[in-house]
């Protein structure tokens, strides 16, 4: 679990499609330098967010560390598109000790999404972005949250349909710590969305076919409620 606060910027040393190391298992490796900062407590087996993907370290040293990337993760991801120097966003799990100034973050990126525009606005910037899967815009709302890159960022406005899109703002202090900022229209980024969305849809379609043999009485009183709102009006 993370909270989509960005704590340091990585640069990739190296991407190995094959590492037939011990530390490599025979897949798709990445070696992340100058992030001494994260790893002074780090252990083999921890799980550090790369460009919002959880990822298992499998070996480091004080300023670098290596974790495996599965096929599953290259596909949903823009992980494989990374190149020697390039830099990514990077998060360590949360502690018990963590405040939660960002929201709930699993690092299971959903799909990537490229960005259309970017727009100055004051001394922030605008990011217009559209999800390669479309159907991932139901779960993105208006002042609701979005993980780009592995960055907690509050949406600011959502157009739905087969054309649809979403905007974020990223303010000056955000741009820079988090890699995102340094991207152009035409570039990818790793998208997770808000994870309640999930499962309130997954609930409310349960009961409704009446398979979830669960107790909804909150659930009704909430529907129960909106309905009487709307009729007021």
């Amino acid at each position: 679990m993370f909270t989509g606060l960005v704590e340091t910027i990585g640069t990739v040393t190296a991407l190995e499609p094959i590492d037939t190391s011990s530390s490599g298992g025979g897949g798709t490796s990445l070696t992340i330098s100058d992030c001494e900062e994260i790893l002074t407590d780090a252990h083999l087996g921890d799980s550090i967010a790369v460009n919002g993907t959880c990822l298992t370290v499998t070996a480091f040293d004080k300023t670098w560390f290596k974790v495996g990337c599965a096929p599953e993760t290259l596909r949903r991801t823009n992980l494989g598109s990374l190149q020697t120097n390039s830099h990514v966003n990077l998060e360590r799990a949360v502690s018990a000790d963590t405040r939660m100034g960002g929201h709930f973050v699993q690092g299971h990126v959903d799909t990537v999404a490229e960005i259309l525009s970017v727009t100055p606005d004051g001394n922030s910037l605008v990011f217009r972005l559209q999800p390669r899967e479309r159907d991932i815009l139901r779960y993105v709302v208006e002042k609701g949250y979005v993980t780009l890159d592995g960055a907690s960022l509050t949406v600011t406005k959502v157009v739905d349909g087969q054309d649809g899109y979403w905007e974020v703002m990223l303010i000056a202090y955000t741009q820079d710590k988090v890699v995102t900022a340094a991207k152009k229209p035409g570039d990818f980024v790793n998208v997770e969305i808000d994870i309640v969305g999930k499962y309130v849809e997954k609930s409310v379609q349960g009961y409704f076919a009446g398979t979830s043999g669960g107790d909804f009485a909150i659930l009704e009183k909430m529907v129960n409620r909106i309905v009487d709102e709307r009729l007021k009006k």
